[in-house]
């Protein structure tokens, strides 16, 4: 064979190979679908006319509307032990949700309870939503999710949320769980809710994180979780470990086409976000 033939045959045979990696390549990365397959994921059920942190049911609807499929509801309990929708027990919050004038002076920073909770209607016109109107939404739009942010760290309070929604999930459908992702603010809260029920998809958020980014690189690696953590502690170095790792990324709060631009350049894969929906996200340049 004659040196023309023979090198001809190499580039061939290089040609053969690098096809079959690129093919193999592509089977592995299979497209993301159902939780995965989102990027927005809208903070305390998204803004609604430029009010935010509200946990609203109108807010859900308005924001689904925009094409938006993953929804961040605070939850905590009501003195009667009921979960609902609300981001904080403080008298700036009763503030920020125009609740002054509807909640006499001595309710306005404590903990309420359900009826009080669910009489008090948000900036004089949306609705505060508790356990069973939320799962009122999952069933009518069955192909939202709902991303938990439960803020208790005490195992028993863990219990008892996770509980209260479970149960509250299961007497209506079963199914309705696969739909639920909860956060974990530290590691050890992954045993606590698996002690209720073994969630399918599960995000640590790192606002409380005390761990170094190599104990939530090992963590992911031991356990499978995704992340998500402020914009300011997602480096390029961290995303990319966590990326090896096979960990979806996510950050929160941004609000701001350039931020998710930047964050997104640096394999970021989700954001938590007010204003931004999920329509506004597939409309945007310049993305990962």
């Amino acid at each position: 064979m004659d040196k023309k033939k023979i090198v001809a045959t190499v580039i061939v045979i290089g040609a053969l190979v690098m096809l079959l990696v690129i093919t193999f390549s592509k089977e592995d990365e299979q497209p993301a679908s159902g939780f995965e397959s989102h990027k927005v994921v809208a903070h305390a059920m998204g803004g609604i006319n430029g009010y935010t942190y509200t946990n609203a049911l109108e807010a859900f609807v308005a924001n689904y509307a925009q094409g938006t499929r993953v929804f961040e509801v605070d939850l905590l309990l009501t003195t009667d032990d009921q979960l609902v929708g609300r981001y904080e027990w403080s008298g700036n919050m009763s503030k920020l949700l125009g609740q002054l004038d509807v909640l006499p002076a001595n309710k306005q920073g404590v903990v309420l309870d359900y009826k009080e909770f669910m009489d008090s209607p948000i900036l004089d016109i949306y609705s505060p939503i508790d356990v069973e109107k939320l799962l009122d939404l999952m069933q009518h739009y069955p192909d939202a999710y709902i991303v938990t942010d439960t803020k208790e760290i005490k195992p028993e309070l863990i219990n008892k949320q996770f509980t209260l929604l479970t149960e509250a999930a299961m007497q209506r459908d079963p199914a309705l769980l696969d739909r639920i992702v909860p956060q974990i603010y530290n590691q050890t809260m992954l045993d606590e809710i698996n002690k209720v029920h073994s969630f399918s998809e599960v995000l640590y958020t790192l606002y409380q994180s005390q761990d170094t980014d190599e104990q939530v690189i090992d963590f992911v690696k031991k356990t499978g979780v995704d992340i998500t953590m402020p914009a300011s502690r997602a480096t390029k170095d961290f995303v990319k470990k966590l990326k090896k790792a096979r960990a979806r990324v996510y950050v929160h709060t941004v609000n701001e086409e350039d931020e998710i631009r930047e964050l997104s350049r640096m394999g970021v894969d989700g954001f938590y976000t007010d204003f931004v929906t999920e329509d506004d996200l597939n409309n945007m340049r310049g993305l990962r």
